[in-house]
């Protein structure tokens, strides 16, 4: 079996056995801590540019399907395991994991002790890699590591963002349907695109609504010529301080509809509000994240995946903070009180992950 190695910008160096594609890439590491949902997990668009770590020790053991699929395919620039498993057991595998990645041109590596990496990102921070399967000589992957930095002052947005505009009908097929109930589709919504979860707008279609999905680079014009009962911010890649572009539109929007954010979309929701955000040491991602929801008292487990957060200091009077990582009292929600608007860091769409969250697609509904 051919050898891979990663390296870190700081010099560090993992020697494991390639998978997927035969080829080198680099981008930030970071990690996560999902027990499931891999295959959502690399084809998330907010994981364009970086190399994803999985801190579950198995990886591949049910195989890859389409109906998994966030996007039209792979967005991580390289995958990082324990172990992979090679025969996958899954009624619904229609391929395994290593025939996937190469399918996709991404390169994988496995047999290198994950925990110790984890730890090491958990101390130093997310920092720059390099992940090759062709080039084994440290000191030339060490180098291609430094060369990469961080996700700080780069925009990925327009790496990602749809071509032109669609609509969306697809709600939840049937091992999803108990997650949340079908409604008739009462309600226009405009989604703009950053980068975003095919699950969000899947919840969007079940909770009662026709979606019409724009690129991010949308004005705020191309927005309301659609006439929508409501605006949808999505999730996406880069850092949020880069696109004054989509901050301007977003504050173009305030005060013409209910307008609900996530992720990247609540980042930006807060940059219009005027707080700054900042880049968090080595990020939340994974499906087990504790979030106290401030208006209820009841603690939320999530699914995340974001390397930026909104400080709220800077806030207005009539913007407030509704929920808080239990981890690090960071900000994950806020809403303001003068106009139909919130947004949430986490990913209540929940794929994979839990569904602890997924009242605030109803919230976004009733709000419209």
């Amino acid at each position: 079996m051919k050898q891979a190695k990663l390296a870190l910008e700081d010099g560090t160096v993992y020697t494991g056995r390639a998978f997927g594609a035969e080829a080198e890439s680099v981008g930030e590491v970071v990690f996560n801590t999902s027990l499931t949902g891999y295959q959502e997990i690399l084809t998330d668009p907010s994981y364009k540019g970086q190399i994803v770590t999985m801190t579950y020790p198995l990886i591949g053991n049910y195989g890859t399907t389409a109906d998994d699929q966030e996007s039209l395919g792979v967005q991580v620039a390289g995958f990082v395991v324990r172990e992979l498993t090679r025969v996958p057991s899954n009624y619904r595998s229609h391929r395994d994991l290593d025939t996937y990645l190469k399918a996709s041109h991404v390169t994988g590596i496995e047999g290198i002790d994950t925990r110790a990496l984890v730890r090491h990102l958990r101390t130093r921070g997310a920092m720059g890699g390099c992940l090759s399967a062709i080039d084994l000589d440290d000191s030339s992957l060490i180098a291609k590591a430094k060369a990469v930095g961080n996700m700080s002052g780069k925009d990925m947005v327009r790496e990602v963002v749809p071509e032109k505009a669609f609509t969306w009908s697809k709600g939840f097929d049937s091992l999803s349907q108990h997650v949340i109930a079908e409604r008739p589709a009462t309600k226009n919504v405009v989604a703009i695109d950053y980068g975003m979860k095919w699950n969000i707008l899947r919840c969007l279609r079940q909770v009662g609504c026709n979606v019409t999905v724009v690129p991010g680079t949308c004005t705020p014009e191309d927005v309301l010529k659609h006439n929508p009962d409501g605006i949808f911010l999505s999730n996406g890649p880069g850092d949020p301080a880069t696109l004054d572009y989509a901050v301007n539109t977003v504050k173009g929007l305030l005060g013409k509809k209910p307008i609900f954010g996530i992720c990247l979309g609540h980042q930006l929701l807060g940059r219009a509000f005027g707080a700054d955000t900042f880049k968090l040491k080595f990020g939340h991602r994974g499906a087990n994240q504790p979030v106290l929801n401030k208006e209820t008292g009841a603690v939320e487990i999530t699914t995340q995946n974001h390397g930026f957060a909104v400080n709220p200091d800077a806030l207005p009077p009539d913007v407030e903070v509704t929920h808080v990582n239990l981890n690090d009292g960071t900000c994950e929600g806020l809403k303001c009180t003068s106009l139909p608007v919130f947004g949430v860091q986490y990913h209540p769409e929940a794929a994979a992950g839990p569904h602890d969250s997924t009242y605030l697609f109803d919230q976004f509904y009733k709000t419209m």
